[in-house]
């Protein structure tokens, strides 16, 4: 690297945390002044106290944020760069050295293409680990109150899972109801109980729920457990000696983010979860999985097509005025996202294959954005 090179790079970095420290901290601080009540109650409950609290749940967020914003930002760093050394007249004087428009953007292309890469591993590695914390509101922190129970279905097991409410302290569902397979006929057409524990895989067991208080089918206690494919899949009192009698315990792939979240817990699995889960079938392959699958590795490109497209924003105009280039900028990121998320809905509506709706956004503004930035390099 020249000595240009490490000063652009520089001052990319420096844009690039002072715009997402600017922006996240405006996010913070909106949302904890409308939850401060509840975050005050809190802190009186718990050792941790409020502080630890209040990072506890924005520290989840903040990442969540970065992943909703990663492109965005490198291109306003990219922009706000290019637009201070123009201000300064530093551009011009570096151009009359005989250093061409694209040697000078090179580095920072490669530095906003290094955000993108931190967006992707922030999806892969960061959000997946405290999926957890993003999975409760600031209403229900600690997870003693009562939500709303999102019927889903083991397409695994082929039993769809239904629940009055949920909730999350004891990852508790209050009144289930396992509706049972016509393979299953034996225990009936469904299971319902007084609650269900989700329960992780143990020496006992599989992944599952534990039922207790058991109402249907009233003759549990002499019913044996039963398999399928090999595989046990209800466990009974009758045969398994760690269950009470009003007891039984279901396999099942469904985790219990699945219910409180609903459709929303997609964005927090890593790419790798996603395929494993659709090839062993614990994900139901909706066009609404493919579709945030197929759009994960298409991200990037779009947010690098966001760069080269504002570029010419910049440069063509010659404006020394940041702020408004900024704004420029923002409003072709609404357009974008716009069209992304258009896109996106159809894909998920069974109106567009997935592929290609997550491919659209990608055809229409990447020749776009490699056309409007070429003269840079000629």
């Amino acid at each position: 690297m020249t000595i240009i090179d490490r000063y652009l790079v520089a001052l990319f970095v420096k844009v690039v945390v002072i715009t997402f420290i600017s922006l996240a901290g405006v996010y913070v601080v909106a949302d904890g002044f409308g939850n401060l009540d509840e975050f005050i109650s809190y802190g009186k409950k718990s050792d941790d106290g409020m502080v630890w609290i209040f990072a506890s749940y924005y520290g989840p967020r903040v990442l969540l944020f970065f992943d909703k914003t990663a492109g965005i930002i490198a291109m306003l760093a990219v922009i706000f760069a290019i637009g201070m050394l123009q201000r300064s007249n530093e551009l011009l004087a570096i151009m009359a050295a005989g250093i061409s428009p694209a040697r000078v953007l090179l580095p920072l292309l490669i530095s906003a293409g290094v955000v993108s890469g931190l967006g992707v591993a922030n999806r892969e590695l960061g959000l997946p680990s405290v999926r957890a914390g993003l999975a409760s509101n600031a209403q229900d922190w600690l997870g003693e109150a009562s939500r709303k129970c999102t019927p889903r279905y083991d397409i695994r097991n082929d039993i769809l899972i239904v629940g009055k409410s949920t909730r999350a302290k004891n990852r508790e569902i209050e009144s289930p109801q396992f509706r049972l397979p016509l393979e299953m006929s034996a225990w009936g057409r469904q299971i319902s109980a007084a609650s269900a524990f989700q329960q992780p895989a143990d020496a006992n067991h599989p992944a599952g729920y534990l039922l207790k208080g058991v109402k249907q089918p009233t003759n549990l206690a002499q019913l044996p457990s039963l398999k399928q494919d090999g595989a046990v899949v209800l466990y009974s009192p009758a045969d398994t000696p760690w269950l009470k009698p009003d007891e039984c315990f279901v396999v099942s792939v469904v985790s219990f983010e699945q219910l409180t979240v609903g459709g929303a817990w997609r964005q927090y699995l890593s790419t790798r979860e996603l395929i494993i889960g659709l090839q062993n079938r614990s994900i139901e392959p909706g066009a609404d999985v493919r579709v945030t699958l197929h759009s994960r590795l298409i991200q990037p490109l779009i947010d690098i097509s966001l760069v080269l497209l504002g570029l010419p924003l910049v440069l063509r105009r010659n404006s020394r005025n940041i702020f408004l280039a900024a704004g420029l900028c923002l409003v072709l990121v609404c357009v974008v996202y716009l069209v992304v998320l258009t896109c996106h809905g159809l894909g998920s509506n069974y109106l567009l294959d997935p592929l290609v709706a997550t491919a659209i956004p990608l055809v229409l503004f990447g020749p776009l954005a490699y056309t409007l930035a070429r003269p840079l390099w000629d």
